[in-house]
């Protein structure tokens, strides 16, 4: 059973999943943007570049490692991307970042995913855009995020996933940004270790 999650929310990923979560894939999706021509006639498709990423921080609140379009996977190879998709064609997941929660190292206390527009889009011109986090021994859906909320940023910290008494939980930070990496973030994602 999925979550819809909102802003603020806090989730047990193995309550959500009835089982103890050891692989886990976190799945972003959109579409190109449809632009309409001159009465309706010579409408386009606009390739949208959105990025998925995931920063690794220690027990300092310190940055320990980064996954993203440049580096697809981290030092330690607990968590990989499946590469950059900079157009949005295609049904379902359009970038995935897979995390095996058993191998991240014991330092590492916190990772937050964000989604970025690369291309300068803001969100309220993505259709369809949503992340969600997979149960990936089964495929099954524990949680997921709608990004398509009407508004003129082109970043979201998407969300949080920290260890709590020996178990991983995820907040849903859902928090709105402007830039076209996850560096121009670091500021605001600081607030939320």
């Amino acid at each position: 059973m999925s979550v819809n999650l909102s802003k603020g929310q806090k989730i047990s990923l193995d309550k959500e999943a009835g089982a103890t979560l050891t692989h886990i894939t976190m799945g972003l999706g959109w579409d190109a943007v449809k632009t309409k021509g001159f009465l309706g006639f010579g409408s386009k498709t606009e390739a949208v570049d959105l990025d998925a990423s995931c920063v690794m921080f220690d027990e300092n609140k310190s940055t320990s490692d980064i996954v993203w379009f440049r580096q697809l996977k981290s030092k330690d190879g607990s968590i990989v991307h499946t590469g950059d998709n900079r157009t949005g064609a295609g049904d379902g997941d359009d970038e995935q970042i897979n995390v095996d929660l058993s191998k991240v190292p014991a330092n590492v206390k916190s990772l937050v995913f964000t989604v970025n527009s690369f291309t300068g889009q803001n969100f309220s011109q993505v259709e369809n855009a949503y992340c969600r986090i997979l149960n990936a021994s089964n495929n099954q859906e524990v949680a997921r995020f709608n990004l398509s909320v009407q508004g003129s940023h082109t970043a979201q910290i998407m969300a949080k996933l920290y260890r709590h008494n020996g178990e991983w939980k995820m907040h849903a930070i859902g928090e709105n940004g402007n830039g076209r990496t996850f560096d121009d973030l670091m500021p605001q994602i600081s607030v939320h270790l």
